[in-house]
């Protein structure tokens, strides 16, 4: 297994879709309905917008090689969090939900061999964080 180190700027955005596509496969395969994916707005971006019962998910996904430099979630900070939060607050006024909400976080590692990406493990972090600012 090859870790993924020192990529270049498109091998980062390419292992970042991966990720998001590997924890969308992971939810669809929880019985979560995918809603949107990468759902965007002025300085904002939610990866994953999910509906598992009565329950609405924003899901931040975060793909990494290893904890060398910190778990993914640790990456999902303060700042990121009002943006994400924003984020949803944005779609709710778009679209008629009338049900609980959570923000999720998706932690995602993969390795490179031979030019692909494979899923090591995903870690699915319900109630990751609150709307409280």
């Amino acid at each position: 297994m090859n870790k993924i180190n020192n990529l270049d700027k498109s091998d980062k955005k390419a292992l970042g879709k991966f990720g998001e596509e590997a924890a969308a496969k992971f939810l669809s395969r929880r019985f979560y309905k995918i809603i949107a994916q990468n759902f965007r707005k002025r300085s904002f971006e939610i990866d994953i917008i999910a509906q598992k019962g009565k329950i609405l998910c924003f899901i931040e996904v975060k793909t990494r090689s290893s904890d060398k430099f910190g778990t993914p979630k640790e990456a999902v900070d303060f700042k990121k969090q009002q943006k994400i939060i924003l984020g949803a607050q944005e779609y709710l006024l778009q679209n008629d939900w009338d049900g609980e909400i959570r923000f999720d976080v998706a932690e995602v590692y993969a390795h490179k061999k031979n030019e692909k990406f494979y899923v090591d493990k995903i870690n699915y972090i319900k109630n990751a964080f609150d709307n409280s600012f």
